[in-house]
């Protein structure tokens, strides 16, 4: 009979974890809410920034002894800069703070990973999760070694877009092995959780989870991992970005001025920390009727081209509304990995090679975090 872990053991097994004075880390709050998935358990432990250092020692020790309880497969635990309170051991989760522990002392990239890109968007529905898949093969067809991360806690469509299902295996108690398809490596909440499974995590959770995907997975040696963004430029957005030491971004958006309205967002928030925009592509350009060959412009077109210009960011390509690059995505079948001679993977490979080019030179350094007091 399986055995369920619950918070109350969890908790019970971290009052024996003390800070330096001596006092456990349950009775003086440092704990989030802690959060049970598949018998994987989540939380963080509230430190001062400036001791995020000496304080990784505790963070394993806390690991550790999470996962003395029956029923629990993997722990992961974050240091976070936010006290996190009584109540948040009880069920509520903190509020997400100004900065996170790792980002106080600066993530330093994944052993092996040589350059990590954002592929992003300023809202849903303007195609991000296909247009990063197919980037990311077209980067591996420009001969590139390419890792895959979808970062879209909420919503993750890698595993379907991949043509993937199964669970990823857990070496050593805590280290994942990334899916394999098409010479890509994935790793995804997708895996982890049921399709049908709503997420409901807080912002703590989702940082968690996004840095175990980064640092407990064993990648390889990649030349580029993708990282399928979630949608939007909220919080969660903002604090991937700052972690994770990017090389670029590119961001994605259809011709119409709402869209590109969102996309002129996202522009800005890297900018804001420091992360060069590589380029902006056009997605669902316009239509090619397949009976008549008569083109459409259904979202307008040559939006994204001209808001790439006045924005100063370079334009990196157009790809068409198309019913084939619909069918093969939903089916798990990528254009550019299952039609490589058609017009739309040329598409996709063009602008991958656009994207390569500009890679090329010393790694972008992480972008320095301001702590507010």
């Amino acid at each position: 009979m399986n055995v369920m872990p619950t918070k109350d053991k969890i908790i019970d097994e971290l009052r024996r974890v003390k800070t330096p004075d001596g006092r456990d880390i349950v009775g003086q709050g440092l704990i989030s809410e802690i959060v049970i998935q598949d018998g994987k358990v989540y939380f963080s432990i509230a430190v001062p920034p400036e001791k995020a250092n000496e304080f990784e020692t505790l963070r394993k020790t806390a690991e550790r002894a999470a996962a003395m309880v029956p029923g629990v497969k993997a722990v992961m635990a974050t240091l976070t800069a936010e006290k996190a309170g009584v109540k948040a051991v009880s069920g509520a989760a903190p509020r997400p703070g100004k900065t996170d522990a790792h980002q106080a002392h600066g993530l330093q990239g994944i052993a092996d990973v040589r350059r990590i890109i954002a592929v992003a968007s300023g809202k849903g529905g303007v195609g991000k999760s296909t247009t990063a898949v197919n980037l990311a093969l077209g980067l591996k067809a420009n001969g590139l070694k390419v890792g895959l991360l979808d970062a879209d806690i909420y919503g993750p469509s890698m595993p379907r877009l991949m043509g993937l299902s199964g669970k990823p295996e857990i070496i050593d108690g805590k280290t994942l092995i990334p899916m394999e398809n098409y010479g890509v490596k994935v790793m995804s909440m997708g895996f982890l959780v049921d399709e049908e499974t709503p997420m409901i995590w807080r912002g703590p959770m989702v940082q968690s989870a996004l840095t175990q995907m980064l640092r407990d997975v064993l990648w390889g040696e990649l030349d580029i991992m993708v990282v399928d963004m979630p949608p939007g430029t909220g919080d969660a957005q903002l604090t991937m970005a700052q972690q994770v030491p990017l090389k670029g971004a590119v961001i994605v958006s259809t011709p119409q001025d709402l869209a590109l309205i969102d996309a002129r967002r996202g522009v800005s928030m890297f900018k804001r920390v420091n992360v060069p925009v590589l380029g902006v592509v056009e997605n669902m350009s316009y239509f090619l009727c397949p009976q008549c060959g008569t083109r459409s412009d259904v979202f307008g077109h040559g939006g994204a081209r001209h808001e790439a210009e006045r924005l100063g960011v370079p334009f990196l390509g157009e790809v068409p509304l198309h019913m084939t690059i619909r069918e093969k995505s939903d089916a798990g079948l990528p254009v550019v990995a299952t039609e490589p001679d058609g017009p739309h993977a040329k598409a996709y490979c063009e602008i991958a090679a656009r994207v390569r080019d500009q890679l090329k030179g010393p790694g972008h350094a992480p972008p320095r975090i301001v702590i507010e007091r």
